[in-house]
C-alpha cells in the first residue's frame, strides 16, 4: 500500500488488480457500513410493523409453511431451518431463540407464535432444544400478515436472489407498542415496553377523528405500559406524560402483593405478580440472601409456592411489623421494584432511525395502514377488472352457446375462430359443408360494439382461453344467471373501491372500521385482552428504628486478632476466658445490644458498619469479619466501637493528620464501607476515638506528647485532616480527648491509674513537636 493522506483520492493499480486508499477512509467506510447494517437489519424495529428482520422472516416462513392458527404444529427445527435456508443466513440457534421469545407469554403481551413444548418459563429457564418443541402461528400473527397476497407491501429478493420476502408486514394493529421491542445497535439503542392493544386502538381512533390531537389527549387513552407479567406502575403521571412526549424516560414498576390473614394475629405477605423481565428464581435468591444477611431484619423467611401462577410468600419476623414498611424496604433492596427505561428509537419508513414520541409512532402506523389500504384496494380493482373481462366473455358465450359449441366441435383452431368471430353480426356463417344445427340468432350490436345483453362483439385470447377451459356442467341456464349476478356484484364493488381510492375521508373511515374489528377480536373483551398492569401512587416509607423490627437483646461482641468475630448472648465478663483458634487471641471485646450498629475502622481509612443482630452466634470460633464486609486482606482492623447518634469522633492517620467527624457520617450503607480518611502512599489509619472533653492529647512514636485545644481541629465528613503533631522521625502513636480541668489519665506499667493535672509543660499549639512524656507514661506510648 502506498503512503497517502486523508485528502488523497484512491489510486487504482495500473494493472487493475488492486487499489489503495487511506487507512482512515477504508476503516471509516467499512465501519459505517457495519453500523448501518446493524441499525437497519438487526437491532432497531420498524415503526410500521414493530418487527426486526429476523422476526419478520420467521413469521413469513411459518406462513409459507401454512402453519395457521387452526392447523397443526411443526417441529421448531424445521421452522428455524427454513428461515435460515431461505431468508436469514445466520445461526439457527439465534433464529430459534428469537422464535421462542415470540411464543413466551411472559415476554410478549400478544404472542405471535403458539408454542407446544418447553419454551422456557418466568423462572429464567431456557427453552428446550428445537428438535423437542413445535410451533404454529397465532391468530393475531395472521392478522399481522393479512394482505401479503394482495400487493399490500413491497417485496425484495432474499439473500441469494432465489426467493422474495416482504420488506414490511401489513400490520393490522400497532405491534411496535403492543408487544414492545428492545435492541442495541452501534451508538444507539431502543427499549419500548408493551402496551394494551385496546387502549392503543382507542388512541388511533382519536388520531383518525382528530389529526391534531395533543400528546395529553393520547396519554389519557394510553396511561402507561401494560406488561404481560402485570405489576403496578408507581410513576407520577407527569413523568409518564414527559416520557411519552419526548420518547425517553422510565417507569417505576412494582410487584403486586397482598396480606393474607393466618388467624390469631399472624399474617404473611403473598406476591402474585413480579416486575417485567425479572427472573423469578433470581428474585427468590435475592430475597433469601436478605433473610440470611439480615439486611431486612423484619423479614424472617421467603418461600416459593408458585405453580402455573406466581405465589411468593414472605413471612415477617414479628406480628408487630408493618406490612407497608416491610415491603418498602424490600422494594429498595430487591427487584420487587425496578425502573423500566423507555427509549423509542425506531426506524421510520424502514430507513431513518429516530427517537419518536408516542404520537409519532402511532402516526407512522396509521400512515402505513393507509398505504396498505390503498395498495390492497388497487390490487382488488385490478383483479375485479380481470374477472369482469372474463365474465363478459362467458356471457357472450352463453348468448351464442350453439355457435360456440359449433366452433369448438368442428373448427381446427377453435381459439382463433372464437377470436375472429363477429358475435354482434345478424347473419349466420354458412354451414353447408357441416352437418349440424345452426346457432340461434343473437341480439343486434350496439353502436359501441357491446351486445345488448352485456355480451361482447369481439373476444380476445384471454376470454377465448377461459371459454375453452369451461366445464360442460357449466353450460346450464342457472350458471348464466349466476354469472350475471357475479358480474353485477363485482361491478358494484369496483365502483365502491374507486370511490374509496378517490376520497381521503372514506379511506380513514375504512381504516377506523378495520381497527374496530381488530379491537373487537383481540381487545379488552377478548381472552387475555384486559389490562394487567395497574397504577398506584408510590407511598413513602419512613425509616423505622431497628428496635421496632428485631428483639433488643444484650450481647458481648468478641473479635480476635485475626479478625474472627462473634456475639455471645448476654453481657459476659469482659475478662472471661474465651477460646480462639491456634495462633490467634483476643483483640476487641465490649458489651452491646442486637440493635446496635458497630463501626469498624480499617487501616485503609474506610469505615465499615455491621449490625449486632447480624453477627454470628457465640458457639464456635465465629466467622471472619472480612466475609461480612469488603475489608481487603492487607488492611488490618484498627478500631471497633459502637455507633451512638450525635457523638463525635477523632480520627487520625499514622502520619499524624486527623480531624473530628460526626458519628452519623461514619455509617456505611454497603459492604464496601465508606471512605472517611484520605491516605497517601504508605500511610495507614491509626485511631478512631470518641470525643469526650475540650482538649486533645497526642503522643508520637518518639514518646513526645502534645496537648492542645480541641477547637483547633476542624469538623469534617471526609478528608486528610490537619497536622496534629510535628515529627522528625516516626509517626503518630496514640491520641485521646479529655477535660483539661480534670487532668489527663493513663495507666502506669503496674496497672494503676495515674492522673496528671499540671499539663502546662505539654500545652501548646497544634502541629508543634511537644515534649517528652511524663515520668511513668506507658512504654507502649498509649493512653488506654
Amino acid at each position: 500500500m502506498t503512503d497517502a493522506t486523508d485528502d488523497d483520492a484512491a489510486l487504482p493499480d495500473p494493472a487493475g488488480a488492486t487499489s489503495s486508499e487511506p487507512l482512515s477512509r477504508a476503516i471509516g467506510e467499512r465501519y459505517l457500513t457495519y453500523a448501518l447494517s446493524t441499525i437497519m437489519h438487526r437491532a432497531l424495529p420498524d415503526a410500521r410493523d414493530g418487527l426486526k428482520p429476523v422476526h419478520r422472516r420467521i413469521l413469513y416462513a411459518m406462513r409459507e409453511l401454512r402453519l395457521v392458527s387452526t392447523g397443526g404444529f411443526r417441529k421448531s427445527a424445521k421452522i428455524s431451518g427454513d428461515v435460515m435456508g431461505n431468508y436469514h443466513p445466520h445461526g439457527d440457534g439465534a433464529i430459534y431463540d428469537a422464535m421462542a421469545r415470540l411464543a413466551q407469554d411472559f415476554n410478549m403481551r400478544y404472542p405471535l407464535v403458539n408454542g407446544q413444548g418447553n419454551f422456557g418459563n418466568i423462572d429464567g429457564d431456557n427453552p428446550a432444544a428445537s428438535r423437542y418443541t413445535e410451533a404454529r402461528l397465532t391468530a393475531i400473527a395472521e392478522a399481522m400478515m393479512d394482505g401479503l397476497a394482495e400487493n399490500a407491501v413491497d417485496f425484495r429478493p432474499n439473500y441469494d436472489g432465489t426467493l422474495e420476502e416482504p420488506v414490511v408486514m401489513p400490520a393490522a394493529f400497532p405491534n411496535l407498542l403492543a408487544n414492545g421491542a428492545s435492541g442495541i445497535a452501534v451508538g444507539m439503542a431502543t427499549n419500548i415496553p408493551p402496551h394494551n392493544l385496546h387502549e392503543l386502538i382507542d388512541a388511533c381512533q382519536l388520531m383518525i377523528a382528530d389529526p391534531g390531537a395533543s400528546d395529553a389527549d393520547i396519554v389519557n387513552l394510553v396511561p402507561g405500559p401494560d406488561f404481560p407479567t402485570g405489576g403496578v406502575i408507581v410513576e407520577p403521571a407527569a413523568s409518564v406524560m414527559e416520557a411519552y412526549r419526548t420518547g425517553r424516560g422510565s417507569f417505576r414498576l412494582r410487584a403486586r402483593w397482598q396480606v393474607e390473614d393466618l388467624g390469631r394475629g399472624t399474617w404473611q405477605i403473598v406476591v402474585t405478580e413480579i416486575p417485567f423481565q425479572v427472573p423469578k428464581s433470581k428474585l427468590i435468591e435475592r430475597l433469601a440472601e436478605l433473610v440470611v444477611t439480615r439486611k431486612v431484619p423484619a423479614l424472617a423467611d421467603v418461600r416459593d409456592e408458585s405453580a402455573d401462577d406466581v405465589r411468593i410468600v414472605l413471612e415477617p419476623r414479628a406480628r408487630t411489623v408493618d406490612p407497608e414498611m416491610l415491603m418498602g424496604m424490600l422494594f429498595r433492596q430487591s427487584d420487587l421494584e425496578i425502573r423500566f427505561s423507555l427509549n423509542m428509537n425506531v426506524l421510520i419508513d424502514g430507513r431513518v432511525p429516530k427517537v419518536c414520541s408516542l404520537k409519532e409512532v402511532l402516526r407512522a402506523f396509521l400512515d402505513h395502514r393507509r398505504d396498505v389500504l390503498v395498495r390492497r384496494s388497487q390490487h382488488r380493482v385490478e383483479k375485479i377488472e380481470q374477472r369482469l373481462h372474463v365474465l363478459a366473455g362467458f356471457i357472450t358465450a352463453y348468448l351464442n352457446l350453439d355457435r360456440v359449441i359449433d366452433i369448438i366441435r368442428y373448427d381446427d383452431d377453435p381459439k382463433a375462430a372464437l377470436v375472429r368471430e363477429d358475435w354482434a353480426a345478424d347473419h349466420v356463417r354458412a354451414t353447408s359443408e357441416r352437418d349440424y344445427r345452426s346457432p340461434a340468432p343473437i341480439a343486434s350490436a350496439r353502436e359501441d360494439g357491446v351486445l345488448a345483453e352485456d355480451g361482447l362483439r369481439w373476444l380476445d385470447e384471454v376470454q377465448a382461453d377461459a371459454i375453452l377451459n369451461m366445464r360442460l356442467r357449466s353450460l346450464r341456464r342457472l350458471e348464466e344467471m349466476e354469472l350475471r349476478r357475479e358480474h353485477e356484484a363485482l361491478a358494484g364493488e369496483r365502483a365502491g373501491l374507486l370511490r374509496l381510492l378517490a376520497s381521503d375521508a372514506l379511506q380513514w373511515r375504512q381504516i377506523a372500521k378495520e381497527l374496530k374489528e381488530i379491537q373487537k377480536t383481540f381487545g379488552r373483551d377478548a381472552p387475555g385482552g384486559a389490562r394487567r398492569t395497574g397504577f398506584a401512587e408510590a407511598t413513602t416509607v419512613e425509616e423505622v428504628p431497628l428496635e421496632a423490627m428485631i428483639d433488643r437483646e444484650p450481647i458481648t461482641v468478641i473479635c480476635s486478632k485475626m479478625g474472627w468475630i462473634r456475639a455471645m448472648k448476654g453481657h459476659q465478663p469482659l475478662d472471661a476466658e474465651v477460646k480462639f483458634k491456634d495462633g490467634d487471641g483476643p483483640r476487641f471485646c465490649f458489651h452491646a445490644e442486637t440493635t446496635d450498629r458497630i463501626l469498624i475502622l480499617g487501616a485503609n481509612g474506610r469505615v465499615y458498619t455491621v449490625t449486632g443482630a447480624n453477627l454470628p452466634g457465640g458457639r464456635g470460633m465465629g466467622e471472619p469479619l472480612r466475609l461480612m464486609v469488603d475489608l481487603p486482606n492487607e488492611a488490618e482492623i484498627v478500631e471497633m466501637l459502637l455507633h451512638r447518634p450525635g457523638e463525635r469522633h477523632l480520627i487520625a492517620s499514622s502520619e499524624g493528620d486527623g480531624f473530628v467527624v460526626a458519628a452519623d457520617e461514619l455509617l456505611a450503607q454497603t459492604k464496601a464501607g465508606k471512605q472517611v480518611l484520605n491516605l497517601g502512599p504508605g500511610v495507614k489509619a491509626r485511631l478512631l476515638r470518641r470525643v469526650a472533653g475540650d482538649h486533645v492529647a497526642v503522643v508520637g512514636e518518639n514518646r513526645k506528647m502534645l496537648v492542645f485545644a480541641l477547637d483547633e481541629l476542624p469538623d469534617m465528613a471526609r478528608g486528610k485532616g490537619v497536622r496534629l503533631q510535628k515529627y522528625k522521625d516516626g509517626g503518630l502513636s496514640d491520641a485521646t480527648t479529655f477535660v483539661l480541668a480534670q487532668g489527663l489519665s493513663w495507666k502506669d506499667p503496674a496497672g494503676r491509674t495515674r492522673t496528671e493535672t499540671d499539663l502546662g509543660e505539654w500545652l501548646a499549639k497544634r502541629a508543634t513537636a511537644g515534649r517528652m512524656a511524663p515520668r511513668g507514661f506507658p512504654r507502649d506510648n498509649r493512653f488506654n
